[in-house]
C-alpha cells in the first residue's frame, strides 16, 4: 500500500468527522504529543496579501466561551452558573472561577454561547466570545 492511499484514506476519515469529533481528537493529540494547537496567525495575513477574499467576511457559527472575570462579591452566583453550563462539581467550578481567564467551553454554536454569556453577565462576571 502507498503513502499517498494511506493518507488519502485518513483525510476521508477526517472529513466525516463532526466538529465535537474534531475538537475532542484535538484534545486527544495535544495529551498524546505533549503539545498545544494554535493557530497561526501568519496564515491569516497570507490571504490578503494575495489578493483572495477576507477570510473574517464569513460570520461564525461555533465560538469559544471563555469565563474572563468573577468579581468575589459575585462568586457564588458565578460558579452556580459554571457548574450548570461545564458539568463540574462545585470544588472545580469554584477553583475555575478563581483563576480567570478561563475556558468554559471550547466550541459551542452561536445562540449556546450567547446564551451562557447572558447568564454569566446576569450573575455579575464576564465573557469573551471568540469565533472559531
Amino acid at each position: 500500500m502507498s503513502n499517498k492511499k494511506t493518507t488519502e484514506d485518513l483525510v476521508n476519515a477526517l472529513s466525516g468527522l463532526t466538529v465535537l469529533e474534531m475538537a475532542e481528537l484535538k484534545t486527544l493529540l495535544e495529551d498524546k504529543w505533549g503539545v498545544k494547537a494554535a493557530a497561526p496567525t501568519v496564515m491569516a495575513a497570507a490571504p490578503a496579501a494575495a489578493g483572495a477574499a477576507p477570510v473574517a467576511a464569513a460570520e461564525s457559527t461555533d465560538y469559544q466561551v471563555t469565563l474572563t472575570d468573577a468579581p468575589a462579591d459575585k462568586k457564588i452566583g458565578i460558579i452556580k452558573i459554571v457548574r450548570e453550563i461545564t458539568g463540574l462539581g462545585l470544588k472545580e467550578a469554584k477553583e475555575l472561577t478563581e483563576s480567570t481567564p478561563k475556558e468554559l467551553k471550547a466550541t459551542a454554536p452561536k445562540a449556546e454561547a450567547e446564551d451562557i454569556k447572558k447568564k454569566i453577565e446576569a450573575a455579575g462576571g464576564k465573557v469573551a466570545l471568540k469565533g472559531l
